[in-house]
């Protein structure tokens, strides 16, 4: 699994059930990445969308919602990725990226350099993943590419 996320240099990726900022090129990037692979977000992630995301098979995390055109996972321990053909995103939120973060292979990170309010927040990674590319950097932000540590 990737997990994917943007973030600011406090490590801010929500306001409530809001992204604090709209970035269009981080945003047109996300939808490139992702398109035709599964992706896997907890139920306040899909109602802050409001909606599955077209082009992509939406795993929506939770024990007792259910929503018209997502997959519900009701139980993280025993999720298999491998039953899936396409790699999986992992797209959020703050609990899910905590519950997923060590089964992840890669991070995908968009580091915003302008800094906004928020009250959710990436979790630490970066004991367990190392950088190992600088994918894009435009004034606004960079994009990170890291991979599990092997310790």
């Amino acid at each position: 699994m990737i997990a994917i996320a943007a973030m600011t240099p406090s490590r801010v990726i929500g306001r409530g059930k809001e992204i604090p900022w709209r970035i269009p090129g981080e945003q047109k990037w996300f939808k490139e990445v992702t398109w035709g692979h599964p992706i896997l977000m907890g139920s306040k992630t899909f109602e802050s969308i409001g909606r599955p995301l077209p082009g992509r098979r939406n795993l929506v995390v939770s024990r007792t919602r259910s929503w018209p055109g997502v997959e519900m996972i009701r139980d993280l321990a025993q999720f298999d990725p491998g039953q899936y053909p396409a790699e999986i995103f992992v797209i959020g939120g703050a609990q899910i990226y905590r519950e997923l973060l060590d089964k992840c292979r890669e991070l995908l990170i968009t580091r915003l350099k302008a800094d906004y309010e928020g009250d959710v927040y990436f979790p630490e990674f970066e004991s367990r993943f190392e950088l190992v590319e600088l994918i894009r950097e435009l004034p606004e932000y960079v994009i990170q590419r890291f991979q599990r540590s092997r310790l």
